[in-house]
């Protein structure tokens, strides 16, 4: 029997019971998928639009800045909630699950419909501070204008693809995923090219294609699976939103991180860039979308994971935590390897797809070969991370979260291009994932050690 047409017992037993190397494929692929579709909003808007101008590529790029915040608070609401669901899917307390399904989901639209007025409202200047350069700025307002328009439901979308994914639904929610991803790949040609609307006709194509996946969604969730949303269930007590926070800071650190250092890393390029600071940031811009693209591989184990773990964990089986940890190490290490051998020999022809401009050709090839060799250490740090949030450590998962993409890189990129120029903003991902490798080892250790043994289940404990 599928796992989506389980009733919530039958997918407690079948994630406490059922082998640890079928059972993460069974999960992961399913949201592997999902995350590499996810990152192909972006990487197309990105080869659409680089067919424009570099002005338009490089805002696509700084727009992503705002787009990471949006999801930042969606993973707050979808993670703090989907934690807390499996926790207590294991520990068969089925009518709290429900109730934090229902207040995460709602809580995540409302503080979409705040972010959307306050976005439309300061798009300006909110356009300059995250990088737009004079001759950007245009393109970066024309962009942003409608992702924030959108807000309620990207936010609601990323909510109920977590919360399937935490009940083992996984293959559900990359349905509704896929099903807009498709659509923005038709509707991306149409309204940049055939109805002349440039830049802003990528950004409606994308919010257009975020609807249709939050009504999929949405409607997926209401009749397959375990957990509806209802309104009724809607419970804003301080427990509820005190258990969002706990599991849900790690992912607002993680995402929150990654869009303040997007934000760093486009005025470092434009600083560094000199005469060519466009084409830097444009080239910093499509970097990012390729190892966005990469790494979704990686956080698609990581959330299989994620429901084998805190189910086990509120089940008290911590050693299959633990072999679920390292069969994920494994499975996620021979992909990236894969990856990386392809990555670093086509560099440039990787690059030019996005923008065949041979200076950000060029500044880009440098960038993307030395972050792909520090890759295979990012499997270590998101799994320990995941590892930590999942299983209710959020002062821990919240400070390996924040490590790579803020408490090393943000300094990285500010100092190293001080001694090493353009090159150093180039590397500055790199080292930041060696100083955070080095962090998240000691941490994930300590707890898989302990997890030699089972415990008492969650409601027990």
């Amino acid at each position: 029997m599928k796992i989506s047409s389980m009733s919530a017992e039958e997918r407690v037993r079948h994630l406490t019971e059922a082998p640890i190397p079928g059972l993460i494929l069974e999960l992961s692929l399913p949201t592997v998928i999902s995350m590499l579709v996810t990152s192909l909003y972006n990487m197309v808007d990105t080869a659409f639009v680089g067919q424009l101008n570099t002005q338009s590529t490089a805002a696509v790029g700084i727009s992503y800045s705002a787009m990471a915040l949006l999801q930042a608070v969606s993973f707050f609401f979808g993670h703090g909630s989907g934690n807390y669901i499996s926790r207590k899917l294991g520990a068969r307390e089925y009518d709290n699950a429900e109730r934090m399904a229902s207040t995460g989901f709602f809580s995540a639209v409302f503080c979409g419909c705040v972010l959307a007025v306050l976005g439309v409202v300061f798009i300006t200047p909110i356009s300059r501070l995250l990088g737009s350069t004079d001759t950007i700025l245009p393109y970066t307002v024309q962009y942003l204008r409608w992702i924030f328009v959108g807000a309620p439901f990207i936010m609601g979308s990323f909510v109920l693809n977590n919360q399937l994914r935490f009940q083992g639904s996984a293959s559900l929610a990359m349905v509704g995923i896929a099903l807009g991803a498709v659509l923005n790949v038709a509707l991306d040609p149409l309204f940049i090219f055939a109805l002349d609307l440039g830049v802003a006709g990528a950004a409606l194509a994308t919010v257009i294609s975020q609807f249709v996946s939050f009504a999929a969604l949405l409607v997926l969730t209401q009749k397959r699976a375990a957990i509806p949303i209802k309104w009724s269930r809607f419970t804003p007590k301080a427990r509820y939103f005190g258990a969002i926070f706990n599991g849900g800071v790690p992912s607002l650190c993680r995402q929150g991180m990654g869009s303040i250092a997007t934000v760093v890393l486009n005025f470092s390029a434009g600083a560094f860039g000199g005469v060519d600071a466009d084409a830097a940031i444009a080239a910093m811009s499509v970097v990012g979308r390729i190892t966005m693209f990469a790494g979704s591989a990686l956080i698609g184990f990581g959330q299989g994971f994620q429901p084998v773990c805190g189910t086990n964990f509120g089940a008290g089986k911590n050693t299959r935590v633990r072999e679920a940890f390292y069969f994920c190490l494994k499975l996620g290490g021979a992909t990236i390897g894969v990856l990386s051998l392809l990555g670093i020999a086509f560099a440039p022809q990787i690059i030019a797809l996005f923008r065949n401009d041979p200076k950000v050709v060029e500044i880009g090839t440098v960038a993307l070969r030395a972050q792909i060799l520090t890759m295979l250490l990012a499997i270590w740090i998101i799994l320990t991370n995941m590892m930590l949030q999942t299983i209710g450590y959020a002062g821990q998962a919240s400070l390996v979260a924040a490590s790579r993409q803020g408490l090393f890189f943000i300094p990285a990129v500010f100092i190293l291009p001080q001694f090493f120029g353009l090159f150093g903003v180039q590397i500055a991902q790199s080292v930041a994932d060696v100083f955070s490798f080095l962090l998240a080892l000691p941490l994930a250790l300590r707890v898989l050690n302990a997890f030699r043994t089972d415990a008492e289940p969650a409601q027990t404990r």
